[in-house]
């Protein structure tokens, strides 16, 4: 198997898969919340890469397959896309994740993991903004 993508890669892979028989216990926050900003702010780095990565692809992005797209991986792509063009994308983030996913239920901390979500997505924003404004300014 291969991983394509800088971050929140698409997993390919070339031979039989199955299903776990049991949960995968999963601890993102197990090392503390330093670590885990730490680990963000450099995937952050990689999302904005894979954000101007894709704007010069050549692969134009459709709506149509945000919905409709038949291969995982492809509507996967068009779906990031989509959210990539959203305004105040770090503000849709947290109401998405406290409101309409439930965090409110989990008190102080599904508060703090949809703004540690938040914030994630706006330095993704600004991560962004700083490359193509580097990209274009001059070099001297």
């Amino acid at each position: 198997m291969h991983y394509e993508r800088l971050v929140n890669t698409v997993t390919l892979v070339n031979g039989p898969i199955g299903d776990l028989a049991y949960p995968l216990d999963h601890y993102p926050f197990s090392k503390g919340l330093s670590h885990w900003i730490a680990r963000h702010n450099s995937y952050s780095s990689y999302e904005a890469q894979q954000i101007l990565q894709n704007r010069t692809s050549g692969e134009a992005f459709s709506l149509r397959s945000v919905f409709f797209e038949h291969d995982f991986n492809r509507r996967r792509f068009h779906q990031k896309e989509l959210f990539y063009r959203l305004p105040a994308r770090p503000l849709i983030k947290f109401v998405l994740l406290y409101l309409f996913k439930g965090g409110f239920l989990d008190g102080r901390p599904g508060f703090t993991y949809a703004l540690l979500q938040s914030i994630y997505e706006a330095m993704i924003v600004l991560k962004v903004q700083e490359l193509e404004r580097d990209s274009s300014s001059p070099r001297t």
